[in-house]
């Protein structure tokens, strides 16, 4: 076992195509742990091992990776780009103690890079920046670390210069020790040489190390004063504040190179082991309650503590159900019985093993700093706590995003109806995101998911890995319903049947609430005439009714509901009869308050050639976007929009044909938004036909 303060556990996380597998890859050749690098564009990268990931020359699930770099011990994460999968990356970022976020030389700072960024900043994960592809034509270092600076209001601290441009690009200058590291065309990492400066990078590298040297120094007031008067600090005190910096996110150490051309990544590798914090120096989870409150205790990392640990995805695989976990405290061997604190069951802990993408090294046992996976376990479900069964605890939580869009499927055949629901299961278990749902009415299985790909691959994993043939409906937007008015009423729950009836009186008021409240409930009712007691049960009659709005039967959005006064019997009310009271009231005054059907608004980032911009534009309008800016680069523009949901089906082949394929877009859900009069009538039309047909059937 390495030594807590040897221990990186880092991801990699960027924009789609700027090169993230492919600098995992490197990292794995230059540590030894292979000996010949796949290509993504060939389909044969160590960690994207997924046929849809060889196909699409895409990363979709998370990948575990474990190396070793001048005895210190690397559990690597390669992350997914592609916007329908950041709960990959979230989840991801949750058990990691630092990052490289990898930027493309030309394209700089893309959509999905500032997704992951803003991420990495609410995890408070540390990170260095590898501006990657530097022999690109059109790559500028100098300008991808400005976008840093405007776009993600990051501080790069700039620790490299790069020899050469574009297809010129040969080597970096490292700015602490002002040597310059040259690599040969032959593509081999370990075939560079360490040189003098070149004579023409003198003055430039002596402008940026003063300036590297200035924003160092500002993490310690004694050097800085130091340096005030003239004395130039040692790299290793250097060091000691980069480090400190990193750790906090004041800056972010600034590195460039060619990952595919093997060029610059050893340097990154060090920047790893000396300025990303190992587990112990980063702020230790917080343990909640059964509620999800925080109790004000900690998860210290430390291997002599009772076990603490977190799953943080399962996977299904050839070898059975695997449960990647990240250890917080504690030491785990095999055979050793663990608590699930979400389940309140036991487990026994069977195999454990070291994951190497979809290979694996059994391990007899793992501790604390460590990201393994156990293999065979039963209840366990991302976000679940495993304790010691004599400490049980909780750790926070993990919160994922509501889906946004869905399509109906069903088997085309009888046999394929079990096979489905088997793996829907599995699936469901390894994506949080992803919901499933059987309609009442209709029997259809919905998928539900967070755009148009997401839900793409999972039909084609249920075809291709589970070998279920299924028929899918058009894809269907999540609408939903709220009210714009305030409404004052009362409703009498009376029932009398022989015996002790039912009687609950409610007098109230609903407005509508505020944005991404949900359901609110209060209470203003004075003396007894609603007895305390029966409160929870007029919330949970209320509440349980904001399933299905009134328009179209969409479920019901920021509602706030004040029960002001009422009455009650003293042999005939119980709670039943007031939670019949409430949904009765709920039926009742709903429709009077101006219900209004709202609809996902899609945050639409669009890249595009400067010539085709006019028809994107034009385009955009047509689909009743909002357009909020427009960024021009070296290569082309990029126009960032608010578009509904409703509007961006089948867009990407819309921007191919506009642009000549060379268009790109993405887009994230950013708010719901009332619906217009006549796109409403026409999504109650909708749903009034389907359930016709429905019926029919």
């Amino acid at each position: 076992m390495a030594e807590l303060s040897k221990y990186r556990n880092i991801g990699i996380f960027a924009h789609v195509d700027a090169g993230k597998t492919t600098t995992t890859e490197r990292i794995l050749k230059l540590t030894g742990r292979i000996h010949k690098s796949g290509e993504t564009h060939d389909g044969e990268s160590t960690t994207d091992f997924m046929e849809q990931e060889a196909e699409r020359g895409i990363t979709i699930q998370s990948a575990a990776v474990s190396c070793f770099w001048k005895d210190h011990r690397f559990n690597v994460i390669d992350t997914p780009g592609h916007v329908d999968f950041t709960v990959e990356v979230y989840r991801s970022l949750k058990v990691l103690d630092g990052g490289i976020g990898v930027f493309c030389g030309s394209g700089g700072v893309e959509p999905q890079s500032e997704t992951n960024w803003r991420y990495a900043n609410d995890s408070e994960v540390s990170r260095i920046i590898f501006v990657n592809k530097l022999d690109r034509i059109g790559a500028d270092f100098l300008r991808v670390v400005q976008q840093t600076r405007d776009v993600l209001a990051a501080n790069p601290i700039v620790m490299v210069l790069p020899i050469g441009r574009e297809d010129e690009f040969k080597g970096v200058v490292d700015l602490l020790t002002r040597k310059a590291w040259v690599w040969d065309d032959s593509g081999l990492p370990e075939n560079y040489t360490i040189e003098d400066v070149p004579a023409d990078m003198v003055d430039q590298v002596e402008e940026y190390r003063e300036m590297l040297v200035e924003s160092a120094v500002e993490q310690d007031d004694d050097l800085m004063e130091a340096y005030m008067e003239g004395n130039e600090p040692s790299i290793e005190e250097l060091k000691r504040c980069i480090r400190k910096g990193t750790r906090t996110m004041a800056l972010f150490p600034t590195y460039c190179g060619s990952a595919f051309k093997n060029k610059g990544m050893q340097l990154v590798l060090d920047a790893v082991v000396d300025y990303l914090p190992n587990p112990v120096e980063v702020d230790p989870q917080p343990l909640t309650d059964e509620e999800g409150v925080e109790t004000g205790e900690f998860a210290i990392v430390d291997a002599d503590a009772p076990l603490k640990a977190l799953a943080f995805k399962i996977m299904d695989d050839r070898f059975g159900a695997l449960t990647f976990v990240r250890i917080y405290a504690g030491r785990l061997k095999k055979g050793d019985t663990i608590l699930n604190s979400a389940t309140g069951k036991t487990e026994r802990v069977g195999r454990m093993v070291e994951m190497h993408a979809d290979e694996r090294n059994e391990l007899e046992s793992a501790q604390a700093g460590d990201i393994i996976a156990i293999i065979g376990m039963k209840n366990v479900q991302t976000g679940h706590t495993l304790c010691d069964v004599k400490h049980p605890c909780t750790l926070e939580a993990m919160v994922f995003p509501e889906p946004v869009i869905s399509i109906a499927v069903a088997p085309k055949d009888k046999n394929g109806s079990e096979k489905m629901g088997v793996a829907i299961g599995k699936m469901i278990a390894e994506d949080p995101s992803f919901r499933v749902e059987t309609d009442e009415d209709s029997g259809e299985t919905i998928l539900k998911g967070m755009g148009e790909l997401h839900l793409d691959i999972k039909v084609d994993i249920l075809k291709r890995t589970y070998g279920v043939e299924l028929i899918v409906g058009e894809p269907q937007v999540a609408y939903r319903e709220t009210i714009t008015a305030e409404v004052e009423d009362s409703y009498t729950h009376k029932k009398q049947s022989g015996g002790s009836g039912q009687y609950g009186k409610i007098d109230y008021k609903i407005r509508p609430g505020e944005a991404n409240t949900g359901f609110v409930f209060k209470s203003s009712v004075v003396g007894g005439n609603v007895p305390k007691e029966f409160w929870p049960a007029i919330e949970k009659g209320f509440g349980s009714m904001m399933k299905t709005g009134t328009i179209a039967g969409f479920p019901v959005l920021d509602v706030e509901f004040e029960l002001i006064d009422g009455a009650f019997h003293a042999v005939d009310s119980s709670a039943i009869a007031f939670e019949i009271a409430a949904k009765g009231a709920f039926r009742q005054s709903i429709a009077k308050a101006k219900p209004q059907l709202l609809e996902p608004v899609m945050k639409v980032d669009v890249f595009t050639p400067e010539d085709h911009v006019g028809d994107v534009i034009g385009d955009l309008n047509r689909r009743r976007g909002m357009i909020k800016d427009q960024i021009a680069g070296v290569t082309g523009v990029r126009i960032k929009a608010d578009v509904p949901l409703s509007e961006m089906f089948g867009y990407i082949g819309s921007l191919r044909t506009m642009t000549s394929g060379r268009g790109q877009f993405s887009m994230e859900f950013s708010h719901y938004a009332a619906c217009p009069a006549n796109i409403s009538e026409k999504v109650v039309a909708q749903v009034a036909e389907r359930k016709a047909a429905e019926a029919k059937k």
